[in-house]
């Protein structure tokens, strides 16, 4: 495929590199990728080569100008007009960002360069440009320029050719673009959740898997509800979710194939199979099985194989494991000493120690991709909380709180994250009662809900996508 061409714009300096971008059948092409040796700089009278500092942004969110992206013809107007619109949204949703109103720009853009006097005035540091065009056969070219408006200069400059249907996808990528420029870290806009979506009586919830941008938007249902779907899981590099059904009422871990909509069981086990999640090199799932006499033990299932390995075996309920993000250590939550807490061990099983010495129970825990913090759900006098704490167990620090919320999951950059929260019911018939997810900053701000269809609980944030 011939890559595209962005125009040479009157700048020094600039350097070209094209990629390409697939997936599921989206072909995405980008050229002209403009890269300034410098990071934008928050900090008034900073040098023009500091980087945005994120705890900073959080405290004074940078004001950001976004434009709709100009049209040839009809169609291309509206594509315009949605593009800037999701990138509006998605930088503003993550609270670093302040999108200044449409009815305060001065002027409209009329040439390739911005006239920047006019977005000095109205307080943009930063500026986003973009233009559609209509290439036939229902393909665009989507182009997009990102300024640093105090010094005058274009940080980025990118073109993506697909087809019109995958102008929402291009919106997130261009939003993650943005993101990373000016904060010098990964963004987490082009991704995906899985979850549990609940509806009907409370006490005959049908309970399916289902999948959305996340966003919110592009809501579909995996599974039809014959059987409850519990705990899903995404693979980190495939489209694979690990889950656990009750089919044929049966309680076990399955195999989701997103693309051929197809579910295997992982494996024939004596127990019920619990909690599954994804090593991180695909290769392997690590659950729970439990035992005879009502505990539970870890395994880790070789999915070339499916040769099961058990790592624990302490006559307890040991559930909910998770790998760090280098694979060498796991997570878990064990009642072994007496109520539910928090453990850490080698990849092997050996090495078994507490880490959670707070007041309360300890549940649900998951490494950040970072590596740097474990996130985790607690129950104290009768409220439950959303936390983390480093792996060793310093640092704990409480989220959110509330009558019920429970299961984090991270964003791809270990940034946000992402929970369920239960509302209680007026009546035994369950008047009242909702299931939400809702996000929340790692440093407890900008707590927002997450639109659904339906009540949605037990959600799996998925990788960036490729």
């Amino acid at each position: 495929m011939s890559q595209p061409e962005i125009p040479a714009l009157p700048l020094p300096d600039l350097t070209t590199k094209g990629f390409a971008l697939s997936r599921r059948g989206l072909a995405v092409g980008a050229a002209a990728l403009i890269l300034p040796n410098r990071l934008y700089a928050q900090v008034a009278g900073a040098p023009v080569d500091s980087a945005i500092v994120v705890d900073r942004a959080r405290i004074d969110p940078i004001p950001i100008a976004i434009p709709a992206f100009a049209g040839g013809d009809g169609e291309a107007q509206r594509l315009g007009n949605d593009i800037a619109g999701v990138i509006t949204n998605n930088l503003a949703r993550s609270g670093l960002f302040r999108a200044i109103d449409p009815q305060a720009f001065i002027g409209q853009q009329t040439g390739d360069v911005p006239v920047f006097a006019n977005w000095k005035g109205i307080g943009a540091q930063a500026l986003v440009t973009g233009r559609v065009e209509s290439q036939g056969g229902n393909k665009v070219r989507v182009e997009f320029r990102l300024w640093d408006v105090l010094p005058g200069q274009q940080i980025q400059g990118t073109a993506y050719s697909t087809e019109s249907v995958n102008w929402r996808r291009i919106a997130h990528i261009i939003s993650d673009v943005i993101y990373e420029r000016l904060l010098g870290e990964k963004g987490y806009f082009d991704t995906r959740i899985v979850y549990v979506a609940g509806s009907g009586p409370r006490d005959r919830r049908v309970k399916r898997l289902a999948i959305m941008d996340q966003d919110g938007e592009n809501n579909s249902f995996l599974t039809d509800g014959t059987w409850i779907a519990k705990t899903p899981r995404f693979h980190p590099s495939q489209d694979k979710v690990a889950f656990m059904s009750y089919q044929n009422n049966r309680p076990r871990v399955y195999m989701f194939d997103l693309d051929t909509k197809r579910q295997s069981v992982l494996g024939e086990f004596n127990g019920m199979t619990l909690s599954p999640r994804f090593a991180p090199d695909g290769n392997s799932v690590i659950m729970a099985q439990s035992t005879p006499g009502g505990n539970a033990d870890i395994y880790t299932v070789d999915l070339a194989s499916r040769r099961a390995s058990r790592l624990t075996n302490s006559g307890s309920i040991d559930v909910s494991p998770c790998f760090s993000p280098d694979g060498t250590q796991i997570v878990f939550n064990s009642d072994r000493g007496g109520d539910q807490q928090l453990y850490v061990m080698n990849a092997d099983g050996s090495g078994q120690k507490r880490i959670s010495f707070g007041n309360g129970r300890y549940a649900t825990p998951v490494w950040s991709p970072r590596g740097d913090l474990i996130a985790y759900t607690r129950l104290f006098q009768n409220t439950f909380a959303i936390g983390v704490m480093r792996p060793d167990g310093s640092g704990e620090r409480i989220l959110s709180e509330s009558y019920y919320v429970e299961g984090p999951t991270f964003a791809p950059n270990g940034r946000v994250i992402m929970f369920w929260r239960e509302t209680p019911a007026r009546d035994n018939r369950g008047t009242g009662f909702s299931a939400r997810l809702v996000s929340v900053d790692i440093t407890g701000f900008n707590e927002r809900q997450i639109p659904t269809p339906t009540d949605a609980s037990e959600p799996s944030w998925g990788p960036l996508l490729t």
